[in-house]
């Protein structure tokens, strides 16, 4: 767990910075650097996106299959909106402006990404945090950039690191095998994340809101079916 509290750590101190210098900021400056984090997102996921190029044609396949599916399964269970009521309800306790919103992009970026789950995997199984360190530092960056335009609402996403990263860290043992370091599942995955991150992107330069949050299912989809695959092409 030590790579997720240093991510907390980082995600907290980062809010703080963002939150004391983006009140100085004018509405039109707070609006270029989410325009440019924007614009970096962008380019981090379609970067983790083209990882399905693995040489088999059916790991592109089972990441659409994965995000199409996970996309419909999201829809039905309402993942963005229970998401949205978590972060209205945080809204209503502190009774500050614009932390429903800045909750939620946060949880979304800092979650969605596929050195969430690898990163968590190592540290739980191997005590390697090498990966979460360097997560906790992007997240710290993007924090600043966050709080300064959405407000301190984004602090609140430390919660969603330390539930969902320290969750995935003691529950390593399951997905290491499946998961390991160079297979076609981990492609998946992060061609998946990759997918996400766009769709987050597009929803932080305000282009579309494509409801990434009910594309969550994808992350376990698309690996899943790499799995299936690989059991029917051996029959």
């Amino acid at each position: 767990m030590t790579g997720t509290l240093i991510n907390v750590g980082t995600v907290l101190l980062g809010t703080a910075i963002g939150t004391a210098f983006g009140a100085r900021l004018a509405a039109s400056l707070q609006q270029r650097v989410l325009a440019g984090l924007a614009l970096v997102t962008l380019v981090l996921g379609v970067d983790n996106a083209l990882a399905w190029d693995t040489g088999h044609g059916r790991t592109v396949l089972c990441v659409l299959g994965g995000v199409l599916v996970g996309g419909l399964v999201g829809e039905a269970i309402g993942i963005e909106d229970a998401l949205a009521r978590v972060g209205d309800r945080l809204q209503a306790r502190t009774g500050t402006a614009g932390v429903s919103q800045a909750f939620f992009t946060a949880t979304l970026l800092f979650c969605v990404g596929p050195l969430t789950v690898v990163g968590a995997i190592d540290d739980g199984l191997r005590g390697d945090y090498q990966l979460l360190a360097t997560k906790a530092v992007l997240d710290g960056f993007a924090a600043i950039a966050l709080a300064s335009a959405l407000g301190p609402g984004v602090g609140f996403a430390a919660i969603s690191v330390l539930v969902i990263q320290g969750g995935i860290s003691l529950a390593a043992g399951l997905f290491d095998t499946v998961l390991a370091q160079g297979s076609e599942a981990l492609a998946a995955l992060t061609s998946a994340g990759g997918v996400l991150i766009i769709g987050i992107s597009l929803k932080l330069a305000d282009l579309k809101d494509v409801r990434v949050g009910n594309f969550l299912p994808a992350l376990v989809l698309a690996p899943a079916l790499v799995g299936l695959a690989r059991a029917f092409a051996s029959l």
